[in-house]
């Protein structure tokens, strides 16, 4: 494994885990703002490393690294320049989240890759489990952020006592 690689990897693995426990954040209305500035930083990073491999031709990872910057400027945006005000929010949510999942859609592919034991249970990954694995992967990940909407898109409605504070 080259350095390059390596450093790709711990960087994925290091934003997926960052971006969950952001995302779990979202779902019960506690942002996190380190674990979101790590999730944000390292997805960046793991996207813009993943443009330093040799690149032949368009490949679905190519495509997920392009959306997934698209994606996070969008959330860097609404986060830090928008604050989250008004529909900032929820674009927020959408393409952070969706930015997790792509990392978590390329973890899967790469996992039955590169591991033997799943590896050999969906060598072409058109195999029923690789496709049940992806399935439950997307309808948890709208599940959650549908829930992630619900509980942080929504601004506190402010009290008599805001409304008249000086």
């Amino acid at each position: 494994m080259t350095t390059l690689t390596l450093s790709h990897v711990i960087i994925s693995l290091v934003a997926i885990a960052a971006g969950l426990v952001a995302f779990y954040g979202m779902t019960v209305n506690r942002p996190y703002p380190r674990w979101t500035a790590v999730f944000l930083v390292t997805t960046i990073l793991t996207s813009l490393s993943g443009f330093l491999f040799p690149i032949t031709k368009v490949t679905p990872g190519i495509v997920f690294g392009v959306l997934s910057l698209i994606a996070l400027s969008l959330a860097t945006v609404a986060l830090y320049a928008k604050h989250l005000r008004g529909g900032w929010r929820a674009t927020y949510i959408v393409t952070a989240i969706f930015s997790l999942y792509l990392n978590v859609v390329v973890l899967i592919v790469q996992s039955f890759q590169k591991i033997p034991v799943l590896h050999a249970l969906a060598p072409t990954q058109s195999e029923p489990v690789f496709l049940a694995v992806q399935l439950i992967t997307l309808v948890a990940f709208l599940g959650f952020g549908y829930r992630a909407m619900v509980h942080f898109a929504q601004e506190a409605a402010p009290t008599r006592l805001n409304d008249h504070a000086a």
